[in-house]
């Protein structure tokens, strides 16, 4: 019987991405589960983790040396990195305006610049082995837009434009890149972004300044309750995809019933990515194939 396939999870403590660590661990995949202070504030998720087999690595995305430390130790204890899956990432609700600059640098140096370094961290492994598959879990918010959550969605559109960048350039080498879009799910994610820190511009908006909350009350309508989706569908699609044959899995991936009306603008992209690619004459970029063994050239 062959290896399970190691698979490295960012943000694992809570929400989409504890779950998804959980059911690859009972799939029966070697699985570290990246999050912070696994010996203070995430010590009783790790340990709960530890003792269903998956391995806590502690990992911190906004932290570069931090990062490539998380991924030695993989590698150390498991030889290798099959699956990386960038799930880490925070929220910011509430008028544009009144974001600062400093929260707005906070926002994407999880959301995006994470990305960056995870990928640059593990990245040299795969192409090591010409093998390898990269999740990116981008949002519904990564191809359309909501009121009050400009910055949030700017950092997913620019996930979007980085993972897709990546599956392009990594397609020939034997690695596999694709965009997770799921909808609307009940997680703590929302609960614990503060609001924006410069909430007094908000007067001025007058009866636009209400939107917030009103934002806010359809979403938890859309999320709790008997109008909930199960969140463990976001971890069956990325068992889905990892299952899949490399070179047969999609560019973007959605994930729930609420999110189906996006497929509109992938499917426009997709054309529109192609005739790009073509009038480059680069279009074999976008055809996955697994280079032989020992061909570098």
């Amino acid at each position: 019987m062959a290896e399970p396939n190691v698979v490295l999870v960012t943000g694992a403590s809570s929400g989409l991405g504890r779950l998804i660590v959980e059911a690859l661990g009972a799939a029966g995949y070697r699985t570290f589960a990246g999050m912070r202070g696994i010996d203070g504030r995430n010590a009783r998720s790790a340990s709960e983790l530890r003792a269903i087999g998956v391995t806590p690595i502690e990992l911190d995305v906004t932290d570069e040396a931090n990062c490539e430390a998380a991924v030695r130790a993989v590698i150390v204890q498991a030889g290798r990195i099959d699956v990386l899956i960038n799930n880490a990432g925070i929220g910011l609700h509430g008028l544009t305006e009144c974001f600062t600059p400093e929260e707005i640098t906070r926002l994407f140096d999880t959301n995006f610049l994470g990305v960056v370094r995870m990928n640059r961290a593990v990245l040299p492994y795969m192409r090591a082995k010409d093998a390898g598959l990269i999740l990116h879990m981008s949002s519904g918010g990564g191809r359309a837009l909501l009121p009050c959550m400009a910055y949030y969605c700017a950092s997913k559109f620019a996930l979007e434009a980085l993972a897709e960048s990546y599956r392009y350039e990594l397609a020939n080498l034997g690695i596999d890149c694709v965009i997770v879009e799921p909808g609307s799910y009940p997680s703590p994610f929302w609960g614990k972004e503060p609001g924006p820190a410069d909430n007094s511009r908000a007067a001025d908006y007058r009866p636009v300044a209400d939107l917030p909350a009103h934002m806010r009350a359809v979403y938890a309508s859309r999320t709790e309750g008997a109008y909930a989706s199960d969140p463990k569908e976001v971890a069956e699609a990325c068992l889905t995809l990892i299952r899949m044959a490399p070179g047969t899995r999609p560019v973007r991936f959605l994930v729930g019933d609420r999110v189906q009306e996006v497929s509109a603008i992938n499917d426009a992209q997709a054309t529109v990515q192609k005739s790009f690619y073509a009038a480059y004459g680069v279009e074999h970029l976008m055809t996955f194939q697994s280079p032989v063994r020992g061909d570098r050239r």
